[in-house]
């Protein structure tokens, strides 16, 4: 099979290389996924940079999701349930940008026949991070501030599909300028770092009291600021460290304010939650991909030996959508 694999970290472009390997074997309670198509996203080029959480060991293929086809079973029960159907990949250790991905079973889910390959494709990275983090970990009440950073982006737009759907009103924070024009076209609360602040923002909205909920992706100064904007018993979730840098928490305001600060990693709450709620929560994400409310604009696609072109457009300022490889036909 056709595998892209990187030796060293570095830039995804110039180490990131197309190389023939075995295609794998399932073992017991895994699945062998014949993969059609897989996005890039920010945590799959910090994880090849060497900048992410947690790394793969060397030499390895990224990935951390992607959509396929169950092509074999190395037994149990779920295994053999999904065989021959397509179905969303959550794979922790990356490895679905190849032809073939070994998955255990229990962290594939078959897909609808309404929703096409490259929405399928997305399933876990965005919709259910922002599912899991809104309606189960936070349960943001009706009529509740909820703060996000990096709202321009796929998961951003989703939390404020969110924000419509259950009633809790979306503090919208981006940098670029165009990004927020197009938030407030949109009917939405944005507010541009370059242009205002974001405290004095928060005070003027919630009339004082701070906001009761903040969602950071970004960290540094920027996930520094969007904590502080919190109110008296307020919850911050960490999900990402985009900028590189670490927030900073003044002792004082923790204790006094009530605060909370936690962070969220979906591979963890996957292994954390029973049977039932991922498989509410799952079902919540099908709906609304069938319903539109999560649909995700497409860039553009390319081939796994475009894998240089298809990182410099990911890494574009205004790449206008996300960013797929196209890795085999269904």
């Amino acid at each position: 099979m056709k595998a892209l694999v990187y030796d060293r970290h570095g830039e995804p472009g110039d180490v990131l290389q197309l190389r023939d390997a075995p295609i794998p074997e399932p073992t017991f309670r895994q699945v062998r996924v014949r993969m059609i198509m897989a996005p890039i996203n920010p945590s799959d080029l910090l994880t090849v940079q060497g900048n992410y959480g947690r790394l793969q060991t060397l030499p390895a293929t990224p990935g951390f999701e992607g959509v396929g086809v169950v092509e074999k079973t190395g037994g149990g029960v779920l295994g053999w349930l999904r065989k021959g159907k397509r179905v969303s990949v959550a794979n922790s250790n990356g490895g679905t940008w190849q032809e073939y991905c070994m998955v255990p079973a229990k962290q594939i889910v078959p897909m609808p026949d309404e929703i096409p390959d490259e929405q399928a494709a997305m399933f876990f990275v965005n919709p259910v991070t922002a599912v899991a983090m809104t309606r189960d970990v936070l349960n943001v009440p009706p009529g509740a501030w909820l703060l996000q950073t990096a709202a321009g982006s796929a998961l951003g737009q989703m939390v404020i599909a969110l924000g419509k759907l259950y009633g809790f009103r979306t503090i919208n924070v981006v940098r670029r300028r165009e990004q927020a024009d197009a938030i407030r076209q949109a009917g939405n609360i944005a507010v541009c770092e370059a242009d205002e602040s974001m405290a004095e923002r928060v005070q003027t909205l919630t009339e004082g009291k701070g906001a009761s909920f903040v969602l950071d992706p970004v960290g540094g100064a920027t996930g520094t600021a969007a904590v502080k904007t919190l109110g008296v018993g307020g919850r911050a979730l960490l999900y990402g460290v985009l900028s590189g840098q670490p927030i900073e928490v003044d002792p004082r305001f923790m204790i006094t304010g009530g605060h909370r600060v936690e962070g969220f990693w979906l591979t963890h709450w996957i292994n954390q939650q029973n049977i039932p709620t991922l498989l509410r929560t799952f079902r919540r994400v099908k709906r609304l991909l069938r319903e539109g409310s999560f649909k995700t604009e497409i860039a553009a696609t390319y081939s796994l030996d475009q894998i240089r072109e298809a990182a410099k457009h990911v890494q574009s300022a205004a790449r206008g959508g996300k960013v797929l490889l196209k890795i085999a036909p269904q």
